[in-house]
């Protein structure tokens, strides 16, 4: 099975954070990093997402 992967628009769409935003949550461990997929290209796995957005969810 292939992974989803989501480019940062629609990373951004989805969380509803800036491209600053999800940066430098990056930088402070506080989000999942994008895997290189060209020579300057990333995305993000859709499952690292779903993942980040149920740890944020209160019940």
């Amino acid at each position: 099975m292939t992974e989803h992967l989501l480019r940062r628009y629609g990373v951004e769409q989805i969380t509803g954070m800036s491209k600053s935003g999800l940066y430098r949550a990056m930088s402070e461990g506080n989000f999942p990093r994008p895997v290189k997929i060209g020579k300057r290209a990333v995305a993000w796995r859709a499952s690292d997402i779903a993942l980040w957005l149920e740890s944020r969810t209160t019940t």
